[in-house]
């Protein structure tokens, strides 16, 4: 049978173009079939940052008392809109089952490998394909108002340490010294060295340039409508473009997978987390490198033109409203810490979903009961971060190569148990 490409990637955001890369580099043809524009939804808002310090999982043991915590709150870190949405409880029900040590740990490990792994490979991107996107190499602070809550956020360390991700506890005085930007009094911050950022927009428009440059074809403004299965799996993708056809197919939708997934008799419990971001103009007094505001858990990411606030995590479905509650929760969080919070114009508000997966882990791999059917979605909040990490390990597990880390953690054949 004749193909439109070797293999057909569905989805061109930060994932789906990562593995064209790959797969390009191994020689095979792709096509990349994209709804909307290249990057352009959770790709496009996020804070751009690349963050193996990031590798505990959110479902940690006490996490469940805390979410019930900020129900209460509607500007809180967490919230659940209020709905009846049996996906969704049954999602929260094996999150919170994995709310112990032993889980937290194993999928820590597996997080963070594949995170330490991205890392390196982004950086290789970057200076190998001369990728022009504000890669800066320039560590990561966790910052604390507490002392408290700095001393509890140190139980992560050794976990971390066994994944060689380094860190250096910075106190008052240090922090003063090494911030500018932090307001005086904070208790002290957790410095991540090997942690990096980049501008999100930038680094997937060069992904689509290098991935055309390299032959690969991008449909932009092409929705998928439907498959056609047979014997050896999808025969075709019905587009709003007519059919697409590939020898084998990639589904990389982010949190819209689950709903394609649906029609392929699949169920991938990936539920659309929604974040938020404000990018301003670039105040005078800017942090010298990506901050994390532990305790309103606000990220702060600064570029050569611009500044961000980012962060938050929303259920409530596909809602695609901007919420001014929890838009203002990032100002008067970064109000806490920055002494300037804010840039002097707005550019843009922004919300997109990230594919929230219960264990905190991509679905990475063939999909069950298929021969040409493979699954990259549910990266959560790393999408960035694990982006050239899982582009290079689908394209070792789609050419029979060897992987450099160990892919099992990952597998949608997981999904059976």
């Amino acid at each position: 049978m004749s193909h439109d490409a070797d293999v057909l990637v569905l989805g061109g955001g930060v994932i789906g173009l990562a593995c064209a890369h790959y797969l390009l580099a191994e020689g095979r043809s792709v096509r990349v079939l994209e709804a909307g524009k290249v990057g352009g939804g959770s790709s496009w808002g996020n804070c751009g940052t690349l963050t193996p310090s990031h590798a505990a999982p959110l479902a940690a043991p006490g996490m469940v008392a805390q979410g019930l915590r900020w129900m209460l709150r509607p500007d809180a870190p967490l919230y659940i809109k209020p709905r009846w949405d049996p996906a969704l409880m049954r999602w929260l029900a094996r999150a919170a089952g994995r709310c112990n040590a032993r889980d937290w740990r194993a999928s820590g490990l597996a997080k963070g490998a594949l995170l330490k792994y991205s890392r390196a490979l982004v950086e290789d991107l970057v200076y190998g394909q001369d990728l022009d996107c504000g890669f800066e190499a320039s560590g990561l602070h966790y910052v604390f108002r507490s002392a408290r809550a700095l001393e509890r956020q140190q139980r992560e360390l050794p976990l971390l340490a066994e994944l060689g991700v380094a860190a250096r506890v910075l106190d008052a005085a240090a922090l003063a010294a090494d911030e500018p930007a932090l307001k005086p009094g904070l208790a002290g911050a957790i410095h991540f060295p090997g942690d990096a950022q980049l501008r999100p927009d930038r680094y997937t428009a060069e992904l689509a340039r290098i991935v055309r440059e390299a032959g690969g074809v991008i449909e932009e403004g092409v929705g998928v409508l439907g498959f056609e299965r047979g014997r050896n799996g999808i025969e075709a993708v019905q587009t709003s473009e007519g059919k697409r056809s590939g020898a084998r197919v990639l589904l990389a939708m982010g949190a819209w997978s689950a709903g394609f997934a649906d029609n392929l008799g699949l169920s991938i419990p990936v539920q659309p987390g929604k974040g938020y971001s404000i990018t301003y103009d670039r105040p005078a007094t800017v942090p010298r490198r990506p901050l994390v505001l532990k305790e309103r858990s606000v990220c702060v990411t600064t570029w050569a033109d611009g500044f961000r606030l980012g962060s938050t995590m929303e259920f409530s479905g596909f809602d695609d409203s901007l919420n001014p509650r929890r838009l203002g929760a990032l100002e008067r969080g970064a109000a806490e810490y920055l002494l300037e919070p804010a840039g002097p114009a707005r550019r843009e508000q922004w919300c997109g979903w990230r594919p929230m997966m219960h264990d905190d882990l991509p679905l990475l791999g063939r999909a069950p009961g298929y021969n040409n059917l493979f699954l990259a979605t549910g990266h959560g909040m790393m999408g960035m971060g694990m982006s050239a990490g899982t582009g290079r390990l689908l394209a070792d597990l789609m050419t029979g190569r060897a992987t450099a880390i160990d892919p099992a953690p990952y597998s949608p054949a997981r999904l059976a148990g």
